[in-house]
């Protein structure tokens, strides 16, 4: 099974390129997970037709830090993934997440606006990036793949 993961798109409402992803590098994809900083809620629309899991981030509009969670256990094929954005300095998040959830064999986040795929601790943490690429830390767009098979593994595409 693949999971399409994104985050940090800090968008008012879809884009064309945000559409064509769910028929491009999402077409294959089962769900999609968003890892907070959509901005509005209208952003989650560019994925209609595919089951979406999203958490809020710190730069979210209050209506949807009221209708999301900042954070979401989604077990899945046998697997627990902790879902959150990620929250103040965003170096070290790592470090900061591994007591954020119990017992998970992978936690995807964002925040950092860099990409992350690296197991630690026997979980893998992985930080597709960010969609957005206007600030001077995140250059380069990229989301990212997710596969479950025996076990899980992850994939940055930039775009």
């Amino acid at each position: 099974m693949k999971i399409g993961v994104i985050s940090d798109t800090h968008l008012r409402k879809p884009t064309p390129e945000l559409y064509q992803l769910q028929h491009t590098v999402f077409a294959d994809v089962s769900m999609i997970l968003h890892a907070g900083d959509l901005t509005e809620l209208e952003v989650l629309e560019a994925f209609s037709g595919k089951e979406v899991v999203a958490v809020s981030g710190n730069m979210d509009a209050r209506i949807v830090m009221n209708q999301l969670p900042s954070k979401k256990v989604i077990e899945i094929q046998g697997f627990r993934i902790g879902l959150t954005h990620g929250w103040g300095n965003p170096f070290g998040m790592p470090k900061k997440l591994v007591g954020a959830f119990d017992k998970v064999d992978a936690i995807v986040y964002g925040h950092t606006h860099r990409p992350d795929n690296k197991i630690r601790e026997g979980i893998l943490f992985f930080n597709p990036g960010a969609f957005f690429g206007g600030f001077p830390f995140a250059r380069k767009r990229s989301v990212g793949i997710l596969t479950l098979g025996e076990r899980i593994s992850g994939q940055i595409i930039n775009l």
